[in-house]
């Protein structure tokens, strides 16, 4: 059995991702403090969320003026993939099911592979999985308050403009759809090492920005991209 990896080589191997996903946590609050929805709201969807691409597809749902249920179902929709991950790293955490369910929670892609490339065939390492997830989680969460804070600061999104691709369902949010797709789709071509991933998320991407440019609503964009990733995908047996 290999030796237990210094959590000290764990912080170091996480720490760029960290910045990343600090700079995506701000960006997620500044948009949605522009997009008329309340921080302590914002702020506790992260809490309870913690998945950036998710949260970025329902902002933009809202944003587009959809429903809080079709918001949930295109953020539950890009979080299929979970599923299996949770199902690979469930013998990895500790205790009894209750609790294992709980820590699930700070289990995300970034964390599942750098888990998986430092244990076992089979067993992802318990300890890198847990500290990068926990790690991962506070800096999305404060890097989501520090976007709420900023949001009233920087006022209208126009004036960094973010309005200037394509008109929205309002004035004040002019722009933050696109801005949205395009922080979703930095999101999902970006691996776990920083380096873009040129896989089944390529024809996702040029189909969902596609559909966006012919000025279709965004969730109809995200759950096409969505489709089109996964059909490639187990057409494919793609990873």
């Amino acid at each position: 059995m290999p030796a237990a990896r210094p959590v000290r080589h764990i912080f170091q191997s996480a720490a760029p991702i960290a910045i990343a996903v600090f700079v995506f946590a701000v960006s997620f609050g500044v948009l949605a403090v522009a997009a008329h929805l309340p921080g302590w709201s914002v702020v506790l969807m992260s809490l309870l969320v913690f998945a950036g691409s998710a949260q970025f597809a329902a902002l933009g749902v809202i944003t587009a003026g959809g429903s809080i249920l079709t918001a949930v179902l295109a953020g539950a929709l890009l979080n299929l993939r979970y599923i299996a991950t949770g199902i690979a790293v469930a013998r990895s955490l500790p205790g009894g099911r209750l609790r294992r369910a709980l820590l699930g929670q700070i289990v995300v892609d970034e964390s599942y592979a750098l888990a998986v490339a430092a244990g076992e065939p089979g067993r992802p390492d318990r300890r890198t999985l847990l500290v990068v997830g926990a790690t991962l989680y506070t800096v999305w969460v404060l890097g989501t308050l520090t976007g709420t804070l900023l949001g009233p600061v920087l006022g209208d999104p126009k004036r960094l403009g973010l309005d200037a691709a394509f008109p929205t369902v309002t004035t004040r949010t002019a722009g933050l759809a696109p801005a949205l797709l395009a922080a979703l789709v930095a999101i999902e071509l970006t691996g776990p090492n920083g380096v873009v991933q040129l896989d089944v998320k390529i024809p996702a991407v040029v189909v969902a920005g596609g559909l966006a440019a012919l000025r279709v609503p965004f969730i109809a964009c995200v759950i096409a991209g969505a489709l089109v990733a996964a059909g490639l995908r187990a057409l494919l047996h793609l990873n």
